[in-house]
């Protein structure tokens, strides 16, 4: 047991949580529900990752590291017209969906066979982002940010993943004292509410189809991916499997999908974590006991990273995975042979591109797939 294990753990929590944290209330507003199941939908959705994350990397001895579906909340929170009752019953629908994925082995044999150089280039492709944007912080706040960089690098140096949690906390208690946060709020326990289901065409056909598409492709994929690019082989049904099942018991309480993560789980799975990959598993059993802390202390906690500066949650999670990027991109590009097609498969994952309601690491993925089909046939 190394401290850079807890650490990683805890980093990627707290940077999975606080990062995107604004999308779940986005999503839960456009569907109507009140302050008790919004807090009832945060607090569900932790306690499905924590039981995920605990039983799948002690089960696995893997990093296999959980998250809610950031493409499919913000899916959600684009959509109209839907009740908290319909939104319920379509998580139970795509709970079911992914239940069955992870049951149908061709489907999931198909999924293990993403050549690594393709894989790397689509983990690359969502990791670059990240990077992008915690540089874009400086302008924004130069007199804060650009002393928690420098100070990332020095730390760097010696302890990697110290770092990282340095900068969240010397960065949060920067802020704090300069005046960029106000006031703390009163600590409040979190509760659950179970909530009724309203099953309709509307909500299957609009909702629920498109949000399990979007989990697929966007978010399951990149997680296999991630870990694939770290050096393990995971059997894709079972982790899919696990996902879906606990987004079908979270559902009656608001829970949205939860899946594999791809952000999260490049904390948890690269070379700074623990030198011997057989030990990264450890991650797992952290990560559930941050995801049981804020299942607990959800409201309160909604409310703490409300009022951090967002800058600061940015550059945290771009500086957290350069590690992964640099990785990333070494066995995308180690391949001679199959460098064009995970340069392509980067470049369309980095762009963004959304087209039918499926994000841009599905597309990147089947443009990197066609290129190196293509590549094959004409070496034959």
């Amino acid at each position: 047991m190394r401290l850079s294990i807890p650490i990683s753990a805890f980093v990627a929590a707290i940077v999975g949580f606080g990062g995107t944290l604004a999308i779940v209330i986005a999503a839960a507003n456009a569907v109507g529900a009140t302050q008790i199941e919004t807090a009832s939908w945060v607090t569900t959705i932790c306690l499905a990752m924590a039981i995920e994350s605990l039983w799948l990397s002690w089960r696995t001895k893997m990093p296999v590291i959980t998250a809610w579906s950031t493409p499919g909340l913000a899916l959600i929170a684009a959509s109209s017209g839907f009740s908290m009752g319909e939104a319920v019953a379509a998580f139970i629908v795509t709970g079911v969906l992914l239940i069955a994925t992870g049951l149908f082995r061709p489907l999931t044999k198909l999924i293990s066979r993403i050549p690594p150089s393709v894989a790397s280039g689509m983990l690359a492709g969502i990791v670059v982002t990240f990077a992008l944007n915690a540089v874009k912080t400086i302008p924004i706040d130069p007199w804060l940010i650009l002393p928690l960089i420098a100070a990332f690098f020095v730390i760097r140096l010696f302890n990697p993943a110290l770092s990282v949690l340095a900068v969240l906390i010397g960065g949060g208690l920067a802020a704090f004292l300069t005046g960029r946060v106000g006031g703390l709020p009163t600590p409040e326990l979190s509760t659950l509410t179970l909530i009724a289901p309203d099953f309709t065409a509307k909500a299957v056909i609009g909702l629920a189809l498109p949000l399990y598409l979007v989990t697929m492709a966007s978010q399951n994929l990149s997680g296999l991916a991630v870990l694939r690019a770290a050096g393990y082989h995971p059997e894709p049904g079972p982790l899919i499997g696990v996902t879906g099942l606990f987004s079908l018991l979270s559902a009656p309480f608001g829970g949205s999908t939860t899946n594999l993560a791809a952000i999260s789980a490049a904390i948890c799975t690269g070379p700074d974590v623990h030198p011997d990959p057989a030990e990264r598993w450890k991650t797992g059993p952290f990560y559930a006991l941050a995801y049981l802390i804020f299942a607990i202390f959800g409201a309160s906690l909604v409310a703490i990273f409300a009022v951090l500066p967002q800058s600061l949650i940015v550059l945290v999670a771009g500086l957290a995975l350069m590690a992964s990027l640099a990785n990333a991109l070494s066995i995308a590009l180690k391949e001679e042979a199959d460098r064009m097609a995970a340069t392509v498969t980067f470049v369309v994952t980095a762009s963004g591109l959304t087209l039918f309601g499926v994000g841009a690491a599905f597309w990147g993925l089947i443009a990197g797939l066609v290129v190196l089909f293509l590549d094959m046939i004409k070496k034959r």
